[in-house]
């Protein structure tokens, strides 16, 4: 039996249902959803009707205690490759087809810079001044002759190290995996974890969040870094310990922080961080980008399409 109901889930910016070739699904009846459920009550009964869902990133978790509960369902789309926050094995034994979307290159790239830009030449601050009638109330730095240490040196993390090198700075690199081949693959200096947060002017995580790096920034870490230092996140927020993290900024034991990944999204109003000093936070925008959006909707018409022909695309496997 063909898909009949797809829920578009978490389209915070309403554009879902212009970037993407839904007119190719006849005969299925799409809802989007703008805003996030966090209530499990609320949510099944939200969610009950539709026999497919298309998920946008970790914003709504499927643990096996939500999809148990959805009879109905028989497709379920992550945007991107692979999603930690949906349980592939109860997918499995439920019967529904857990699969992924394509996606555009490596937009995170962009925002990991934008950060570090814009903590260095202190451009919200400086920005904010302008709009006050102010003018240059602060000297920034360079980039060049600084040092960027990169925690976790994958695909993300190499690509980002590259940028870095290109503004003329020094990279070092730690991660539990690194190996010498890989940090010299990409010209960085491998070091241990208190040397990098010792020697970096700036400190930038890529790294996946599990079990093993939740956490992983400490505020023993933090406390190794120099006081004009900076830390920057567009990979998890649970990778650094909050407290530790709102607490150094408080104190002046680090000089900012650009963050644009939160241990609760979307933020709350009251969340410790929004009143930290020497902060450039932005709303998770690491993977929002036109041509992303766009390949993720065209890959969940594929998938659907695919499922209704009986031969699912990009399964995702326990």
């Amino acid at each position: 039996m063909s898909i009949q109901r797809l829920a578009i889930l978490d389209d915070y910016q309403g554009v879902a249902l212009s970037m993407g070739p839904w007119d190719r699904l006849k005969g299925v009846e799409v809802t989007v959803f703008r805003d996030t459920i966090t209530d499990a009550d609320a949510l099944v009964q939200r969610l009950a009707p539709f026999d497919a869902i298309l998920a946008m990133r970790e914003r709504t978790p499927f643990p096996r205690a939500l999809i148990e509960r959805l009879p109905n369902l028989r497709l379920l789309v992550t945007t991107a490759a692979r999603n930690r926050s949906i349980d592939a094995a109860a997918c499995a034994e439920r019967g529904v087809v857990f699969c992924g979307t394509p996606s555009y290159g490596d937009p995170t790239v962009d925002i990991t810079w934008g950060l570090i830009i814009g903590l260095m030449r202190d451009l919200p601050r400086q920005e904010a001044a302008l709009r006050a009638g102010r003018w240059q109330t602060s000297v920034g730095w360079g980039l060049e002759g600084r040092t960027l240490g990169v925690v976790g040196l994958g695909k993300l993390g190499g690509r980002v190290a590259k940028v870095g090198q290109a503004f003329g700075m020094k990279v070092i690199a730690w991660s539990q995996n690194l190996t010498e081949a890989r940090a010299a693959e990409i010209g960085a200096t491998r070091v241990d974890k208190a040397a990098l947060f010792e020697q970096a002017d700036v400190v930038t995580l890529h790294l996946i969040l599990s079990d093993r790096s939740r956490g992983i920034v400490g505020a023993e870490d933090l406390a190794r870094m120099k006081r004009s230092a900076f830390v920057v996140n567009t990979s998890r927020g649970p990778l650094i310990d909050q407290p530790a993290l709102v607490a150094a900024l408080q104190e002046g034991r680090i000089a900012g922080a650009g963050i644009d990944v939160f241990d609760t999204e979307p933020l709350p109003a009251d969340h410790p961080l929004l009143a930290a000093p020497n902060t450039f936070l932005t709303p998770h925008l690491g993977y929002v980008t036109q041509q992303n959006y766009r390949a993720y909707y065209e890959g969940c018409v594929e998938a659907i399409e695919a499922f209704n022909a009986g031969a699912p695309v990009r399964v995702i496997a326990p």
